[in-house]
Order: C-alpha cells, then sequence, then structure tokens
C-alpha cells in the first residue's frame, strides 16, 4: 500500500499492477505499436497508389496510343488503375491477334469484349485485395481494445476491494491506487482504438474511392475498345 499523497507516474501504475493487469497492459501495448506500423503503411500505400493513378490517367488520356502507354506501366508501381489497364490490353492484343488468325470465326458479342471485361474486372478484384489488406487488423483493434482494457480495469478493481477487506483501513485511501492502476488498462484500450478507428474509416473511403476510379476507368477501356478494335 502506496502512503497517503504519494503521488503515481505512468510507469509507477503499470509496475505495481498486478500480473494479469500486467499482462493486459502489455498485450494492449503491443496491439497499439501494430496498430500505428500498419496505419504508417496503409498510408504510404493508399497515397502511392492515389498518385500513381492521377499520373496514368494523364498520360493515358495525353497519349491515347495504347501501345506506348503499356510500355509505359512499367514505370508506374503499385498503381491499380494501370494494373486493370494492363490486364484489358493483354486480352485486347490476344484477341485481335486470333481475330487475323482466323477472322470468320470470331466473334465480337461472346468471345471479345466479354474476354476483356472479365480480364479487367478479375484485376480491378485483386487491386481491390490489396488495398484492403490489413484493415480487418485496425477494425478488430477498434472494436477489441476497449473491451481488453475493461476486463483489466474490473480485475485491478475487484482485487483492490479483495486488499480491502484484509487492510486495516477501510478509508478511499486504501483502494485509490489499485483503482487508478486499474484504470490505466482503460486508458490504454481506448488509445489504442480511438486512431485505428479512425485510420479504418479513412483507408477504406479511400479504398472505395480507387475501386470507383478502377472500376470508371474499365468502363472507359471497354468503350474504347469495343469501339475502335473489337467491331
Amino acid at each position: 500500500m502506496a502512503p497517503e499523497g504519494a503521488q503515481f507516474g505512468f510507469l509507477e501504475m503499470v509496475s505495481g499492477s498486478g500480473p494479469v493487469v500486467q499482462g493486459v497492459l502489455y498485450l494492449l501495448v503491443l496491439i497499439s505499436i501494430s496498430s500505428w506500423g500498419i496505419i504508417i503503411y496503409k498510408a504510404r500505400q493508399i497515397r502511392g497508389a492515389r498518385l500513381a493513378c492521377e499520373r496514368f490517367m494523364k498520360l493515358f488520356w495525353d497519349t491515347r496510343n495504347l501501345t506506348e502507354i503499356a510500355k509505359t506501366c512499367g514505370d508506374l508501381p503499385e498503381n491499380p488503375v494501370a494494373e486493370v489497364f494492363k490486364a484489358g490490353y493483354q486480352e485486347l492484343v490476344r484477341l485481335r491477334n486470333k481475330k487475323k488468325a482466323a477472322p470468320e470465326g470470331f466473334t465480337t458479342e461472346l468471345s471479345g469484349i466479354a474476354n476483356v471485361e472479365r480480364a479487367m474486372r478479375r484485376a480491378a478484384s485483386l487491386q481491390r485485395t490489396a488495398l484492403e489488406k490489413a484493415l480487418t487488423f485496425l477494425a478488430t483493434t477498434a472494436s477489441t481494445t476497449p473491451f481488453i482494457g475493461l476486463f483489466g480495469t474490473v480485475w485491478g478493481i475487484m482485487n483492490s476491494f479483495i486488499g480491502l477487506s484484509s487492510a486495516k483501513s477501510s478509508s478511499i485511501q486504501a483502494v485509490a491506487p489499485g483503482i487508478s492502476e486499474a484504470l490505466v488498462a482503460t486508458a490504454l484500450g481506448l488509445a489504442a482504438a480511438i486512431p485505428a478507428l479512425v485510420a479504418y474509416n479513412h483507408f477504406a473511403r479511400q479504398a472505395r474511392l480507387l475501386a470507383a476510379d478502377m472500376d470508371n476507368f474499365a468502363s472507359e477501356f471497354l468503350n474504347i475498345a469495343e469501339r475502335h478494335f473489337l467491331n
């Protein structure tokens, strides 16, 4: 029991907690560090993908030469829209070669534009999966860490009142240190949950915007392909 009027710092409260509460605190710290690592990684990934998509869209509409655009795509890493373009362009080239080899047996309706659309849709799905990678961890952190912290707090307060029954003094000073140590778990749980929740909402919205860009580009590319190459 701490002397009356003693001041407790954060480290003193952590070191003075029981083994269960300390385990909860260490777990929350580990989850928080992992969460911040993912936040930094996703921020760089999403920002890079956004800038790369903007550069590609400018290149696409300024060049208007699919062969030249395909050659330039290799210089645009982490580019979701460019990956969708490459999938559609490769399928378009294959279909054009097939049409030249057997023009009478080539049908635009069944084996032309539908194949290009499927190839682009598959590429867009893979890119969406990459953009949403690790977001589940942030969502899980935001929803579970407050309850993990609450468990540590309840356990610490319970132990404080159990210890009070055997103490000579039953005043609030006797249980205040234990309650303060237990409440640190709730504070850490919230400190881990709030940034994770904000980051998840932000990155999920950015991923949806990039997915919309991919879908819009695929529609425009399919219109160009059907109008100029598959008729």
